[in-house]
């Protein structure tokens, strides 16, 4: 099996953050509420990356490498 690429990795993060839009926000601690309102503002972050070239992973620039190590940490998908 293919791996996503990376920009439909980026995507699909963005997606789930927008999907889950209520998970838990009646019993989130101050820190899960605060990471609760991040979701949009992360989703947009994610999106940001997503027309950029990133298929030379050997050659990204750190903002992107957080990024897709952020997507990644979302999907469950490994490097």
């Amino acid at each position: 099996m293919t791996q996503p690429s990376p920009a439909d990795q980026l995507r699909t993060a963005a997606e789930v953050l927008r999907q889950h839009a209520s998970i838990g926000a009646a019993t989130a601690t101050p820190a899960g509420a605060a990471l609760l309102r991040a979701r949009e503002p992360l989703a947009k972050w994610l999106d940001s990356w997503t027309g950029i070239d990133l298929y030379e992973a050997g050659s990204l620039p750190e903002d992107a490498r957080h990024a897709l190590a952020v997507a990644r940490a979302i999907t469950g998908d490994t490097p």
